[in-house]
């Protein structure tokens, strides 16, 4: 309803397909004012011979524009000094007529400039409110453009290394291949779900549910349970999005490759909110940590990226034995992401 009061707003001045219409209709509201000036005769004293017809004016001048707001002014002006200021049915012209008639046209006068300003104004807020829709559909075409490149500048990259990979004989160089070309591809994957231009924000439980589907579809394993545990109405912000997407792939890549990497099992992803900030777990029933792992000195790759996401969002990342076997990939944030 607002939006279409905001139209009709911005139509104002009507302008009919034929002029006279404009005409005839101020003339049926100046009529209509005198009118309920007649019945309004009893209860009102001698001496406000104008009260019903600045009314019409200001209408006529809102609803048609200038022109006809003059038509009006000038109309009503005549059938009140006729009809109402005495002596009756006549044109009298004497001192006190002319002040009278001086003051209403002085009124009329304020009225149908101060309404042809405010039409102005609001024709030309229209025409900006258009002109910055234009913008904002430009803008976000660019950006969706912007993306678009983004994302296949990532994925080429990615195939560049995969390409790369087959000139390198040494096996450390090439799963390390592997894995830069597997991020990257990630990487432009993940920033094409989660930024839009509105800058709108991002449900983690529906986001968490469908990236560790895809992660777990692309491992090939059809024996590992995945189960998602998070708030339903829980938005991040893409900037905090981001950074906790890659964490939890590389948790959850963590746990097929090495907590189950020959036997089936489940991985539970939960996320819980507490007054100190927010908690995130990535836990396996796998084979767990070997006793001799030491999160200080066994700094894998991954394990670096992760903490390094982690000190960019103010968090803490650790990885440690889960209560009843396996591992579990902890993250802490701040309440404020």
């Amino acid at each position: 309803m607002q939006r279409k009061n905001e139209k009709f707003v911005e139509r104002l001045p009507l302008i009919p397909r034929r002029p006279w219409h404009a005409y005839f209709l101020t003339t049926c509201l100046c009529l209509t004012a005198l009118a309920i000036r007649s019945a309004a005769e009893i209860i009102l004293p001698i001496g406000y011979p104008f009260v019903s017809f600045f009314p019409a004016v200001i209408l006529s001048s809102f609803l048609f524009g200038v022109r006809p707001g003059i038509y009006a002014g000038l109309l009503c002006g005549l059938l009140s000094w006729y009809f109402f200021i005495p002596p009756r049915m006549g044109f009298p012209f004497n001192l006190g007529v002319v002040l009278a008639l001086a003051f209403y046209g002085a009124v009329v006068a304020v009225d149908i400039a101060l309404i042809h300003f405010l039409q102005k104004a609001n024709f030309n807020l229209a025409v900006e409110r258009e002109r910055s829709h234009a913008l904002a559909e430009n803008r976000e075409l660019l950006f969706h453009e912007l993306q678009h490149r983004v994302s296949n500048n990532l994925q080429v990259v990615a195939a560049m290394l995969s390409l790369q990979r087959r000139h390198v004989d040494h096996d450390h160089a090439r799963r390390a291949l592997d894995d830069a070309s597997a991020r990257l591809a990630l990487v432009g994957r993940i920033s094409r779900a989660l930024y839009n231009p509105s800058g709108q924000g991002q449900n983690i439980r529906a986001f968490l549910s469908t990236l560790t589907a895809d992660v777990l579809e692309a491992s090939g394993r059809e024996d590992i349970a995945l189960t998602i545990d998070a708030p339903e109405d829980l938005i991040f912000k893409p900037d905090t999005a981001v950074p906790l997407a890659l964490i939890v792939t590389e948790a959850v890549n963590n746990a097929i490759e090495h907590g189950l990497p020959h036997q089936g099992g489940s991985i539970s992803v939960s996320l819980n909110m507490t007054d100190d900030g927010i908690s995130l777990n990535v836990t396996d029933d796998g084979k767990g940590l070997s006793a001799d792992f030491d999160p200080a000195f066994n700094q894998s790759l991954g394990l670096r990226i992760s903490n390094a996401l982690a000190g960019q969002l103010n968090g803490r990342f650790s990885l440690h034995p889960a209560a009843k076997g396996g591992a579990t990939a902890r993250l802490d944030l701040p309440v404020r992401a």
